[in-house]
């Protein structure tokens, strides 16, 4: 059997969202499905001599059975014969979800959230996450277009071939065709040669689009053959990177990004480039960094 297929669940409407999403990917991958909660640690400044921080007591225990049954049961909605398990552990949630993707195939969290899975890929604590897992973490948001393509962001660095990888083996399962697309920006012969995009000068668009044509060719070499069920656009795009991204996410069913690689996903989430997706995205977004497996 596959890897597990681990969600952040914390009862949140977006981790419940994110559950759904969960099940269907262990269903498309024939994996289990493990609902992953965290108990962070009491507070250092609790005045001495209170009672004991007791995570079973104080009505937690009654709370976290209601919390995680709900997720069981919008998982079962969607993934009625996947193995679901219950993981409830004392520790910090993103320290939690870093040791659980050491034996993961995916990590799926919520957009927003109730607690720290709530700032989870929206600030500084995702680039733990994506620095130190070992699977690729997806983000649930947006409305994806349940037939519309996948997505790939093709950076100019090899880097990314845990990305395209990764891009096509989503879209077998799904039975989707990918859409690969590159961005030459503007002024520029290198998609992501800064933090920001630059505003408009002269360029030469012909020379960009055939840079573009050439990125997309170089990435994606080899995998067309090794998925030949899996139809291809190659879309060069001359523009605004993020722009352009996000405007691919509208009728897409999930955009998937590399991280770590040359660029504005280097260092995740600290580029323009990559905060605007993870917040504008308009369909769930893969983050797969170097060396994911």
């Amino acid at each position: 059997m596959a890897k597990p297929v681990v969600v952040g669940v914390d009862g949140s409407r977006s981790s419940l969202d994110a559950v759904e999403v969960a099940g269907h990917e262990a269903v498309i991958r024939g994996a289990e499905l493990r609902l992953v909660h965290a108990f962070g640690s009491p507070s250092p400044h609790l005045p001495p001599g209170g009672p004991a921080w007791n995570p079973a007591g104080a009505g937690v225990r009654e709370l976290l059975d209601g919390t995680l049954a709900e997720a069981e049961r919008r998982a079962r909605d969607v993934a009625p014969h996947v193995d679901i398990t219950r993981d409830v552990t004392v520790g910090e949630p993103l320290m939690v979800l870093e040791i659980a993707s050491r034996t993961a195939s995916l990590v799926v969290v919520g957009s927003r959230g109730l607690g720290a899975f709530g700032s989870l890929l929206l600030g500084s604590t995702s680039a733990h996450l994506a620095a130190r897992g070992h699977c690729p973490v997806l983000v649930v948001r947006g409305r994806p277009s349940p037939r519309g393509p996948v997505v790939l962001a093709v950076d100019d660095a090899p880097t990314s071939d845990e990305a395209v990888r990764f891009a096509f083996a989503e879209a077998s399962l799904r039975g989707a065709h990918l859409t690969a697309l590159h961005v030459c920006r503007a002024g520029s012969a290198d998609a992501y040669a800064g933090p920001a995009d630059p505003p408009f000068v002269t360029y030469d668009e012909i020379h960009l689009r055939k840079h573009a044509e050439h990125v997309l060719d170089v990435a994606l070499s080899g995998r067309p053959e090794r998925y030949p069920h899996v139809e291809v656009e190659r879309r060069p795009v001359v523009g605004r990177v993020r722009h352009a991204l996000i405007e691919a996410s509208a009728d897409a069913q999930l955009l998937v990004v590399g991280a770590r690689g040359r660029g504005d996903f280097t260092g995740l989430l600290l580029g323009s480039v990559s905060q605007a997706v993870l917040h504008h995205a308009r369909c769930p977004v893969a983050v797969v960094r170097r060396g994911a497996e």
